[in-house]
């Protein structure tokens, strides 16, 4: 008890990084795709470039494992299970999503149904890529 098996958390990790990057997809292309498209049109945005796509793909991959991390280091105190992964979503979810959504909403003006809108599908998306990569992790 107490050690990290490090490649059960990549390999968590990279399914909920999977989970995560599909969830974004489905975000960014359907849920919001016209709003999305709108606000780039109305702030003189560039569509996002193959190079940025890249990166944010990567990066999402990145934040499951960290994900899974997250869920490794608590399990310990909190034990093993939905719950503790339920905990260590919304860890993942406040930084990445309530965070700088919230940030993005005072700076951008989005209105507060769109941010609601995006919040909820975060906290929903980010939950299940916890439990996806939780179910993969065990103790080493």
């Amino acid at each position: 008890m107490g050690n990290i098996n490090t490649g059960r958390v990549v390999l968590g990790g990279l399914l909920a990084g999977l989970v995560l990057n599909i969830g974004e997809v489905v975000l960014n292309d359907f849920v919001m795709g016209a709003y999305m498209k709108d606000f780039l049109a109305r702030h003189n945005f560039a569509e996002p470039s193959t190079n940025f796509i890249i990166i944010a793909v990567g990066l999402t991959f990145v934040m499951g494992i960290v994900l899974v991390l997250g869920y490794a280091c608590i399990r310990t105190r909190l034990g093993p299970g939905p719950k503790t992964a339920i905990i260590a979503g919304l860890f993942g979810w406040f930084g990445a999503y309530f965070y700088a959504g919230t940030i993005d909403h005072v700076i951008f003006g989005t209105p507060t149904g769109t941010i609601a809108t995006i919040l909820a599908f975060g906290l929903v998306l980010y939950i299940l890529a916890a439990l996806a990569g939780a179910w993969v992790y065990k103790e080493a």
